[in-house]
C-alpha cells in the first residue's frame, strides 16, 4: 500500500463530504488490483439514506467496469478535526461483501498509524448467496 498517495487522497476527498447533522467527515480510496484508485465521501442526508464514504467509491468503481479489488484505506473524524480511527459501518461491510471476498484489506489511519483489518476479521459471520 502506498500510505502516503493514498492518504492524501483519502484527506482531500474528505474535504467534500456533506456530514449533515451528524458532523462527521469521511473519506476513503479503494484500490482496484489492476492499480485503479476510486475516492469516496459521505453524503448524508436527513430525508432518505445516506451514502457512507466506502461506498461511494465501490459505486464509482463498480459504474466504471470495475470488479477485483485489493483494499480500502478509510479515514475520518469531525468535520474540521481530528482524524480518528474509523472503520466501515455494518451496512457498508456487508455490501462490501459482496464485492470482495474475505482476504481484503480495510485501513484506517488516525494517530499516525495505519491498523490493517480484513473482511473476515470485520464481519466473522457474512451473509453471501454465491
Amino acid at each position: 500500500m502506498n500510505i502516503e498517495q493514498d492518504l492524501r487522497l483519502a484527506l482531500n476527498v474528505r474535504e467534500n463530504a456533506k456530514p449533515g447533522t451528524c458532523n462527521y467527515s469521511v473519506g476513503s480510496v479503494l484500490k482496484t488490483k489492476n492499480g485503479k484508485r476510486y475516492t469516496g465521501c459521505n453524503i448524508d442526508n436527513d430525508a432518505i439514506q445516506s451514502m457512507c464514504a466506502e461506498r461511494v467509491a465501490f459505486a464509482k468503481a463498480i459504474s466504471e467496469g470495475e470488479s477485483e479489488f485489493e483494499y480500502i484505506l478509510v479515514v475520518g473524524g469531525p468535520k474540521g478535526g481530528n482524524i480518528e480511527k474509523c472503520l466501515p459501518c455494518g451496512y457498508c461491510r456487508q455490501f462490501m461483501n459482496q464485492y470482495v471476498g474475505d482476504d481484503f484489506k480495510v485501513y484506517t489511519y488516525y494517530d499516525e498509524k495505519v491498523e490493517e483489518y480484513t473482511m473476515k476479521d470485520l464481519l466473522p459471520h457474512s451473509f453471501k448467496l454465491k
